[in-house]
């Protein structure tokens, strides 16, 4: 070797030793800060293909020039060795799926193409160019390709736009007509993201044919809308669910039927349910059997422990299959004769099975992760889920144990300094035993008393639990305070799922009541201990945290701060005025026959005087779950009690703030508006 080049090497040997001995060593960790949110990948919605070698998936990020999210479609092999992105528009591209033949790979996309809207878009799955598959006047809510892949199954709303552009020429602009009013005479007649509900809301079934672009529809009466098809393995039929009642929007019922799919047939009832939180069909293998979800009775709808059921295709008895469990489910799906699917347990999420036919139920999966999806087909199982400590990925499902597919998030989590995750448990004022999760500081200090804030749960129907997961998570933002020296508690109070029927229903009826008793035990047992500030507590949540919000510094005047985010005080007024009608109505019945019930549920409106608390109240302009005006209204109060307070009102968002800037804007004012109020005065 020429002495040159010996030296060159010695040179980049003695690099690659300093570099191997700094990749060791890794960057020095810091606490999550607001810039690190906006890196993070968020991937979901995985599907399997035929032959069982890939996963294609979304990836949604953060552009931050565009002040928007963008989600394009991966692919990772089952070995996890090879993962690629395959598309690249402008627009985001959503719900991959494979052909039956496992050649290609369909989306959906706005991207510009013949027709405008969201439409199907096929490319060779090992990737390449796009094209544009339909050319639909459609409003598509999710899509199915047939067994054999001649048809796909569209759920789907005209698109009364798109007609109207399709009718005008085509040398001419479409004309410009001013808007016309909304007319509804709906009982359920607004919803979070859709707006105001007329007939032309309700969705239907539509069939396309692959090869001669025909596209027919298959339920056509405008009076009831379809959920949740699925095709029958030999691809002779189509089942759904539908509320076939007289005015579907007042109950809760759900009807499973079977469609055979050509125009002009008739469904067949099969069984008679309750509806879900959210649906999901599966056939057996044979074709003879359907699984599905069932819902509570009606006065419980709002407190879903949903349990998973089976009944033959051609009508029968239903045969419970997860009753004794006592945990919501969801998720179902199908590995061979064998139903998976995620089951609710104390502050985590975890994986059970039991054939579909009935038989014993078995638990797949330990605690160690938190689980979020669960999707199986040709035989195999991907998850989506994640730590305490990393983000959310897709995970392989093996005899019990995860292995990681995707890797989209380690190397950020690996730069964090997070705060030790720990389970707590204490007594409520009555004596019912509540579990919760405390978040301490990075470099928490034992004997040392923190400022600590109170962050609460949505729902009532959901749980704090571990795992970070991805870009909503409310764990991220707990830490991201515990990283500016917060400890942060979060409890399942009443109302929470994870611990059975009756601790969930608990609180039917009686809003505000168990729930803060619960709260303000776990506040007490955290300042028992040494841990929390007596003098610096916080206190906030967002949707039901927000509502639980006003019912806590209604009733209890130590805490420093607050944060109501998307919530109400004056319940009597979110009657009509917000999308819960059939809760309201078979709850606590309408306010002309029970006011008493209504004013008891809307103390912390009537009893304003009694908050102290400087409270900052946000939400969003066009939210229909909980309106702006459950905000507003508090805001007022206040600001005639003379009480600190500010209002923050994000244009369009609904109910889950979306935009990256506003995101963003919501974190820092929380911090900012904890740090006014907590922090010892410098």
């Amino acid at each position: 070797m020429r002495p040159f080049h010996r030296l060159l090497s010695a040179i980049l040997l003695a690099g690659l030793i300093v570099g191997s001995a700094r990749a060791q060593s890794g960057p020095a960790k810091h606490p999550i800060r607001i810039e690190d949110l906006e890196k993070i990948v968020d991937v979901g919605d995985p599907t399997i293909s035929p032959d069982g070698l890939w996963i294609a998936y979304t990836a949604t990020t953060i552009d931050t020039e565009e002040d928007k999210r963008r989600t394009a479609v991966w692919i990772v092999g089952w070995d996890g060795k090879q993962n690629l992105r395959l598309t690249y528009g402008d627009e985001s591209e959503t719900s991959p799926q494979f052909s039956p033949d496992g050649k290609h790979l369909a989306f959906l996309s706005s991207r510009p193409g013949k027709a405008k809207g969201s439409q199907i878009w096929v490319m060779d799955h090992r990737g390449g160019e796009a094209w544009q598959f339909t050319d639909l006047k459609l409003k598509i809510s999710s899509y199915r390709w047939s067994p054999s892949g001649r048809q796909i199954l569209f759920l789907a709303t005209p698109d009364e736009a798109a007609e109207k552009a399709a009718a005008a020429s085509k040398d001419k602009p479409a004309p410009t007509s001013p808007p016309k009013p909304i007319v509804t005479d709906r009982y359920h007649f607004k919803q979070d993201g859709d707006g105001y509900l007329t007939a032309a809301s309700r969705a239907h079934l539509y069939l396309y044919d692959t090869v001669s672009k025909k596209l027919d529809t298959l339920t056509t009466n405008t009076n009831f809308e379809e959920f949740a098809p699925a095709w029958s393995p030999d691809g002779k039929w189509i089942a759904f669910t539908s509320n076939r009642d007289a005015d579907p929007d007042r109950t809760v019922t759900e009807d499973l039927f079977v469609l055979e799919p050509r125009p002009g047939a008739i469904p067949r009832k099969v069984a008679t349910t309750r509806q879900p939180a959210a649906q999901t069909l599966k056939w057996s293998p044979d074709g003879r059997t359907l699984a599905f979800l069932e819902g509570p009775e009606a006065r419980f709808n709002a407190y879903a422990v949903d349990s998973l059921a089976s009944v033959s295709v051609l009508g029968g008895p239903i045969l419970p299959l997860t009753h004794v469990l006592d945990r919501p489910v969801s998720h179902p799906s199908l590995v061979g004769s064998t139903l998976q699917f995620i089951a609710s347990e104390d502050r985590r999420e975890v994986v059970y099975q039991i054939p579909i036919q009935g038989g014993p139920l078995k638990r797949v999966t330990d605690s160690a992760f938190q689980l979020s999806s669960l999707t199986a087909g040709s035989g195999r199982t991907v998850v989506r889920a994640s730590t305490d400590t990393t983000l959310a990925e897709l995970y392989a499902l093996e005899n019990g144990k995860l292995r990681r597919l995707t890797a989209h998030n380690i190397h950020l989590t690996s730069e964090w300094e997070l705060g030790a995750v720990d389970d707590l448990q204490f007594r409520s004022r009555d004596g019912t035993d509540i579990h919760g999760i405390l978040i301490k500081p990075p470099g928490y200090t034992a004997g040392r008393k923190y400022p600590t804030i109170l962050s609460i749960h949505g729902g009532p129907n959901g749980q704090d639990s571990h795992g970070l997961q991805g870009l909503d998570s409310a764990l991220l933002s707990r830490q991201f305070l515990a990283g500016n020296g917060y400890v942060v508690l979060s409890i399942n109070y009443r109302g929470s799922s994870g611990r059975g029927a009756e601790f969930t229903r608990a609180i039917a009826s009686d809003w505000g009541h168990k729930e803060v008793e619960d709260l303000l035990a776990g506040v007490d047992s955290v300042i028992a201990s040494g841990i929390a500030d007596a003098d610096r507590l916080g206190i906030g949540g967002w949707s039901y945290g927000g509502i639980l919000t006003d019912y806590t510094i209604a009733t209890d005047g130590r805490f420093k701060a607050a944060i109501s985010g998307a919530g109400s005080a004056n319940q009597l007024s979110m009657y009509g005025s917000d999308m819960y009608i059939v809760q309201y109505d078979n709850e606590l019945g309408p306010p002309w026959r029970s006011p008493e019930a209504w004013m008891k549920v809307s103390y912390p409106f009537f009893k304003a005087d009694k908050i102290h608390t400087p409270t900052l109240f946000l939400g969003g302009e066009k939210d229909f779950n909980v309106p702006i005006a459950g905000g507003e209204q508090m805001y007022q109060a206040l600001r005639s009690l003379g009480v600190p307070t500010e209002l923050v009102i994000y244009p369009g968002e609904y109910h889950g703030i979306k935009r990256p800037s506003f995101v963003r804007d919501r974190l820092e004012r929380y911090l900012a508006w904890f740090d006014r109020y907590l922090k010892p005065s410098k």
